[in-house]
């Protein structure tokens, strides 16, 4: 299993920088979205679907990316708006009441996929490298939250929808983030003239968004039953367990630099 992981990992970085390097824009915003479908499929996978109702909502997530890649500078903003209102409002009901995707399954999956397919392709048009220290942001937290938890965990996050989370690793996730963002910051233009305080305030909030978005995956899995949202990828399970943070961070990032400006 250590061996699939390690080898699955060095493919997918390597994969992610040659299409972040290599590609032309419009060949790169088709993979996004061919990633989109595929997390979408998975989706469909924790909401019991057949293989055709999977299939089908794969294919409609993709056409969604096309059609909307049509109007962007209209299109992209609402997006981002509509996921930070679930993000910030609705997801932590959701979280507490524990509630089942049901009939607002599809729905809530389109809402899910489409502005973080949205919000990758904005990023990297402004630039690959900030796109890639966005979502390392993500990495970081995600590292240190795990490492401190093992460490010292003592108190648990959210027992009912997954247990190894502990408020320590929130701890640790919050220090790695903050620490991240202020060396990393300085080498992006898009984030120079914000003060500190801000900045640390929004690596904050970005940082419980990004616990929001693993735990609200967590939560649908276990109510599906399952450990994994698919096998697509040997060793780390599936798509969306990979970019569930990056789900509920990108499109806020992305509303944040649109509403900065230029």
């Amino acid at each position: 299993m250590l061996k699939a992981r390690v080898v699955t990992a060095l493919f997918l970085v390597a994969g992610f920088l040659a299409v972040l390097f290599l590609l032309p824009a419009g060949a790169v915003a088709l993979v996004f979205a061919i990633i989109a479908a595929l997390a979408a499929w998975e989706w469909a996978g924790l909401l019991q679907a057949g293989k055709l109702a999977r299939s089908v909502f794969g294919v409609f997530v993709l056409l969604s990316c096309l059609a909307l890649s049509l109007q962007p500078a209209t299109g992209f903003p609402l997006l981002w708006l509509i996921a930070a209102f679930f993000w910030l409002l609705v997801a932590p009901f959701w979280l507490a009441r524990r509630w089942e995707p049901g009939c607002m399954g599809y729905p809530v999956g389109w809402l899910l996929l489409v502005p973080t397919w949205a919000a990758l392709v904005d990023l990297y048009g402004r630039s690959p490298w900030l796109l890639l220290a966005t979502m390392a942001l993500a990495w970081v937290a995600d590292t240190a939250a795990y490492f401190t938890g093992r460490a010292c965990g003592r108190h648990k996050l959210a027992p009912a929808i997954s247990p190894g989370k502990t408020w320590e690793g929130v701890a640790g996730a919050v220090v790695g983030v903050a620490a991240y963002g202020l060396l990393a910051t300085p080498a992006l233009p898009q984030f120079h003239g914000i003060g500190w305080p801000v900045l640390l305030g929004w690596l904050l909030l970005l940082t419980a968004l990004g616990i929001v978005g693993d735990l609200f995956e967590s939560l649908v899995k276990r109510q599906a039953g399952l450990k994994d949202s698919s096998q697509l990828l040997p060793g780390h399970g599936g798509i969306l367990d990979r970019i569930d943070s990056q789900i509920s961070t990108l499109p806020l990032v992305a509303l944040g630099l649109y509403w900065a400006g230029p």
